[in-house]
């Protein structure tokens, strides 16, 4: 099977999506003649490249993390560079990762709905949309912290090798909690703004501003 993977992060090669994607990949390539290559959509200068790996693949998989409740400006750009392909036969199959530092999928649920009517207007095959959240600072966290998440995306990548689909299993345990308990919610807050972005703001040095208001009257 060939696969071109889309990683749509503004970040790039320093991306938590290059780190999900590369353990998808490894268990993609456990299957014996798989073949993936990966594109990164902040390289603009290599638009024909990228409508060319779309062209040439048997599977396509989007992945990119969640920007104001869409997507980054780079994946729309890709998406409209696409267009003259619309209802072309002989289109890939088509399927979608979206990370997001929200814990909660219920965040990238509207956009889920979107990505499918986007390769229905394609004219590929939807194989899905994997959601994750509480992405951002996996980074920054110890192997323990992380073997779980990252098994299962080498596990999902090694299913679709197989069968060239997501597994749906695999699919709703990456997708817990939908939402957060009250208590969930609670305990958030306090890890992530004392330990995590407290931190963020203090290696950008915008801690002390951290409560202004600049455009309040």
């Amino acid at each position: 099977m060939k696969l071109a993977v889309f990683n749509g992060s503004p970040r790039g090669e320093g991306s938590n999506t290059k780190i999900l994607l590369g353990h998808f990949i490894n268990g993609f390539a456990a299957t014996h003649g798989n073949f993936g290559e990966l594109a990164y959509l902040n390289h603009v200068e290599d638009r024909n490249k990228f409508i060319k790996l779309f062209l040439e693949a048997e599977q396509v998989l989007l992945a990119f993390p969640l920007y104001t409740d869409c997507m980054p400006a780079i994946v729309k750009t890709f998406i409209e560079s696409l267009e003259p392909l619309c209802g072309r036969e002989g289109n890939p199959d088509i399927g979608f990762i979206v990370q997001s530092g929200f814990p909660e999928p219920i965040h990238s649920r509207y956009l889920e709905r979107y990505l499918e009517k986007l390769a229905a207007r394609l004219g590929c095959r939807y194989t899905g949309t994997v959601i994750k959240g509480g992405v951002e600072g996996i980074q920054a966290q110890p192997a323990l912290m992380t073997r779980k998440l990252f098994n299962s995306f080498y596990q999902l990548g090694k299913t679709f090798g197989a069968t060239g689909k997501f597994d749906d299993q695999i699919v709703r345990k990456l997708a817990q909690p939908e939402r957060l308990t009250k208590f969930g919610f609670r305990v958030l807050k306090l890890l992530g703004e004392r330990f995590y972005w407290d931190k963020m703001l203090k290696k950008n040095k915008a801690f002390k501003k951290r409560f202004a208001k600049p455009y309040a009257k």
